[in-house]
């Protein structure tokens, strides 16, 4: 409980430097007193940098552990392949999926499920969360979570924004009803429609790859499956470990850098 104070205490001094953020001096004092009466038991989080709110793109970390993530909003016209790679380099991801995918694929939802890749969630309508009221974030957010779960039983809590689109409304929101939000530290473009060799060499070569990294793909994409065999290929001769971002993320007692890179409470 001692090193629980130490780090909100710290961080409620760094705050309070700034006089733009005295309310989140105040918020991170409450959870000081919490603290005190509840000791560890209480989760100490803060999302923010300043008077920004940020989504994690990455995580720090000593393990060379990285996640790839899928977002699927698209066809599923490469599902198929991309799981059968996946399989063949025993590699567990994450798939955003929006609730228009869910609708038209809901096969598609079950077997991710029972390969035990993670799901997440990418708005019901894929819209901008910036130009919505914080009601209909969470109807956008909500939607989608009910719909999985009443197919599947797979809770989510995982959430990116669609087109990487956030103020500091929507990262709040997402803490609120439970989700961490999610961007990525590493884009494959492959939305582009870039070659499969660009594909592999804008992730495996990527300046933002190395520990912690979060890569971002897209099922449906025009060459993302063609690319994908000889990307995991190099990323594990590089030495890295692909894990979903479910077994990346820090989930409690944790803060942000400028970067948005998750950072561990010292202890």
């Amino acid at each position: 409980m001692k090193s629980n104070i130490k780090n909100i205490w710290k961080k409620v001094k760094e705050s309070m430097q700034e006089t733009s953020t005295w309310m989140q001096a105040l918020t991170l004092f409450i959870c000081l007193l919490l603290s005190v009466y509840l000791g560890d038991a209480a989760v100490v989080a803060s999302s923010s940098y300043g008077d920004r709110e940020l989504p994690i793109y990455s995580v720090k970390t000593e393990e060379k552990k990285i996640s790839i993530s899928f977002d699927a909003a698209w066809g599923a016209e490469d599902f198929n392949q991309i799981m059968e790679i996946l399989d063949k380099h025993n590699v567990k991801t994450t798939f955003f999926m929006t609730g228009e995918w869910v609708e038209n694929y809901p096969e598609c939802v079950k077997t991710l499920v029972e390969k035990g890749h993670d799901l997440g969630n990418h708005s019901a309508t894929h819209p901008d969360m910036t130009t919505l009221s914080k009601e209909k974030q969470r109807e956008q957010i909500l939607k989608v979570h009910n719909a999985v779960k009443e197919l599947t039983g797979y809770e989510m809590d995982l959430f990116r924004p669609p087109y990487g689109a956030y103020n500091n409304d929507v990262i709040r929101t997402c803490y609120e009803i439970g989700y961490y939000p999610v961007q990525w530290s590493c884009d494959s473009l492959d939305w582009q429609d870039h070659d499969a060799p660009t594909i592999i060499s804008n992730v495996c070569e990527n300046k933002n790859l190395r520990e912690g990294a979060i890569i971002l793909c897209h099922n449906g994409a025009k060459h993302t499956a063609e690319a994908l065999d000889e990307m995991l290929t190099n990323l594990k001769n590089q030495g890295y470990e692909i894990v979903p971002i479910s077994k990346l993320i820090i989930r409690e007692n944790f803060h942000m850098d400028v970067t948005g890179q998750q950072i561990a409470d010292e202890k």
